[in-house]
């Protein structure tokens, strides 16, 4: 296998760093909010015209906020989103660490808007292990649907049979497998050298 597409929320981040919980629990308590309002007033109409790029973030979610809630700054509310969204699998980082001296390139595959993409490929320091970051936004279009494999896959410059991914997103697993990535859905049991071994096999019995 000579590149591997890796998911983020799910795989490498898994909510608060202190204890790994969703990332919006405790935002009534902290931020005056409650994510059932947001989740109705922002996420549902909104976010697919976000995290496909065709609407920035930080305007709409002003507006908002300013109906919901006007004592909350949207940058206040993105920065208590991406600081509390942050616990990296670190497990997981190391082994992949070990793939790439190994030989093999290493992307994000992930559905994001632009700011956070930028959070986790600076702040957090994801960039420094992986090669390149391909987030929905940036493509203008997301998983699970198959113009965002096909983009990827164009801009690596490598056909679909070269490319192993993991998500832990069933529906985007099924949809990377029907495009031609060797795909495995991660779950909290998940192992990088079981997966790393199906693809392994999944090449043997190709070239057969």
């Amino acid at each position: 296998m000579k590149i591997l597409m890796v998911d983020v929320d799910g795989v490498l981040v898994h909510g608060r760093p202190a204890d790994g919980l969703p990332h919006f629990t405790y935002i009534e308590r902290d931020l005056g909010l409650a994510p059932s309002l947001l989740q109705q007033e922002f996420f549902k109409p909104y976010w697919v015209d976000i995290v496909t790029g065709q609407e920035a973030i930080e305007p709409r979610l002003t507006e908002v906020l300013g109906r919901i809630a006007p004592h909350l700054g949207a940058q206040t509310l993105l920065d208590y989103w991406f600081e509390n969204d942050s616990r990296l699998d670190r497990q997981l980082l190391d082994d992949l660490a070990r793939l790439k001296d190994g030989g093999t390139l290493l992307y994000l595959a992930t559905n994001q808007e632009h700011q956070r993409a930028a959070y986790l490929r600076d702040v957090l320091g994801l960039g420094q292990l992986f090669d390149g970051m391909f987030y929905s936004a940036a493509l203008g279009a997301r998983k699970p649907f198959r113009d965002f494999f096909r983009l990827a896959t164009e801009a690596v410059g490598a056909v679909p049979q070269d490319i192993g991914f993991i998500d832990d997103a069933e529906e985007n697993i099924a949809a990377a497998r029907a495009f031609g990535w060797k795909a495995q859905h991660w779950t909290p049991a998940s192992r990088l050298a079981d997966a790393i071994d199906v693809f392994t096999q999944d090449d043997q019995a190709t070239r057969l």
